[in-house]
């Protein structure tokens, strides 16, 4: 039994399909691809199919990724990408298909690309000259308060034109691990004078194993 990774960016429109809806595009399209895909067993036998560390709505990414399993020994990661790139929605680009090399619990930090209108500079500079960044974290066991700074000091930006652009990097863990959603980050700003949310855009660009390399 193999584990295949399928790498994919998930760019403009296709970054308002959600988690549930996404796991339904890809069933579909790995059903139609005719692909050597496994299935589980019983009564309802489905394709097993994980995906790493989702998005929120509206977030776009370079460094998607999903695991399928087959009971090849070897792929062809050419002829997975041409079965499927062809059944894919508008915005969902198929980067790569490999054999997963590590387990999702090795991802740590993910970097992220926000830009925003160039007025938000009061915002971010007010963030950097603050002590204290506190925001709300909801989770499956109520609300827990974490502190910004502990994780991104500061903020370092540039302008060009009329718009803002600076990278955040963030905890990206998976089960019990922190995870930090840009959005906590953009929300807060918004308190200080940023744009709203739907003036700002977010792409993840990179996912980072506890080494610091990219994920694979």
């Amino acid at each position: 039994m193999t584990t295949v990774r399928i790498f994919f960016e998930k760019c403009g429109e296709s970054a308002y399909i959600s988690l549930l809806d996404l796991q339904r595009v890809f069933h579909r399209m790995l059903k139609m691809s005719s692909l050597p895909v496994y299935y589980t067993q019983g009564f309802n036998p489905h394709i097993y199919l994980s995906f790493t560390c989702p998005l929120s709505l509206g977030q776009e990414s370079l460094c998607e990724s999903c695991e399928v399993k087959t009971e090849q020994e070897t792929i062809d990661p050419q002829a997975w990408i041409d079965a499927l790139q062809p059944l894919m929605p508008r915005g969902i680009i198929i980067t790569k298909v490999a054999p997963a090399v590590e387990k999702v619990g090795e991802i740590e930090t993910a970097a992220y690309e926000i830009t925003m209108p160039a007025g938000s500079a009061i915002a971010l500079d007010a963030y950097n000259n603050a002590e204290h960044a506190e925001v709300t974290k909801k989770t499956k066991r109520g609300c827990k308060t974490l502190e910004l700074k502990h994780y991104l000091d500061r903020i370092e930006y540039t302008i060009e034109g009329g718009t803002l652009r600076f990278t955040a990097l963030l905890p990206c863990g998976s089960g019990e691990a922190l995870n930090l959603n840009p959005s906590l980050l953009t929300d807060f700003l918004r308190t200080q004078g940023a744009a709203p949310v739907w003036q700002c855009r977010v792409v993840r660009t990179h996912l980072y194993n506890k080494a610091g390399k990219d994920f694979e």
